[in-house]
């Protein structure tokens, strides 16, 4: 089983020709509504990729959370875990525009209302093979969540998102770290991808660096190193293309693939990802997957 400690957001996507500059004003050509946020996005990449899933975060008592809840329930995802609080749901406002890239303002909602994972979450987490960490909770959350997985024996793997300075107590507990190329650079401070993965292996022990359109970095500290090509696609919309990535990650490392298999997995469910609209709606079922490798 893998659980995901992680956030729940309804997500409210205009699409637009080009995204507004500050001050200015465009007219969008469609707009939706899609239960997502990174936590729940990496819960359905990975249900969907063929794993047990359990949830654990917080929604809003309204219309959102009950609608994110059914969502992830459909998923297969079990969210026994997936508390409700007063108040409203967490929001992510996502402008998309038609080559596919998009900005995202998140307002954190019912996720800044985790302040560590709760003694059922512990339980949850003990019994998994890996947590998947992102950072749309509380800081100090993520910490407990990390430390009480790495007490249990338990992988954890990080998604250091949105970016912001990781204190020792997290890195520490830490197994595989993927940040995309910015989050990699603003993170560490280094001037590319390659050496940005150097200065993370002094920290954890694998990592995965993601370069969109042109593959994905791996780095462990035992001196494996790879570099895996994107399947060349048409991008739709690329938003929770990274949280596909690492769901199907996940699956395939639960599976016990190396990280070539592994990495290729990943890449070609993001790559099968970017072909459709919206986070959580676009996120490929394991029999897509596996038609899409045998290509």
């Amino acid at each position: 089983m893998i659980s995901v400690f992680g956030s729940a957001n309804m997500d409210l996507v205009a699409y637009v020709a080009q995204a507004p500059k500050r001050g200015e004003t465009v007219t969008g050509h469609g707009f939706r509504t899609v239960p997502g946020g990174k936590g729940a996005n990496q819960a359905v990449a990975a249900a969907r990729a063929g794993a047990p899933v359990a949830f654990l975060g917080a929604v809003g008592d309204d219309g959102f959370g009950a609608e994110m809840r059914a969502t992830l329930s459909a998923a297969g995802v079990d969210v026994r875990g997936l508390r409700e609080v007063p108040g409203p749901s967490g929001i992510a406002h996502i402008v998309v525009d038609d080559e596919g890239g998009n900005s995202i303002i998140v307002v954190p909602g019912a996720n800044g209302a985790v302040t560590g994972p709760s003694e059922d979450d512990v339980r949850t987490i003990a019994a998994s093979q890996a947590l998947l960490l992102q950072l749309e909770l509380p800081l100090e959350a993520v910490v407990a969540a990390a430390r009480a997985a790495r007490a249990s024996g338990v992988q954890v793997v990080l998604t250091p998102a949105p970016a912001q300075p990781l204190p020792a107590e997290l890195l520490d507990a830490v197994t595989l770290i993927v940040p995309n190329e910015h989050e990699a650079v603003a993170i560490t401070a280094a001037p590319d991808p390659d050496s940005a993965l150097d200065v993370l292996l002094e920290r954890v022990e694998e990592v995965v660096i993601t370069l969109g359109s042109e593959g994905a970095l791996y780095g462990s500290r035992s001196g494996e190193r790879l570099r895996v090509p994107a399947l060349p696609v048409r991008a739709v919309d690329t938003t929770a293309a990274g949280d596909t990535f690492v769901g199907a990650l996940a699956v395939a490392r639960a599976e016990g693939l190396p990280p070539a298999e592994a990495l290729r997995f990943a890449s070609v469910a993001a790559a099968l990802s970017v072909q459709r609209e919206g986070a959580s709606t676009s996120m490929p079922t394991r029999a897509e997957i596996d038609a899409a490798l045998l290509i």
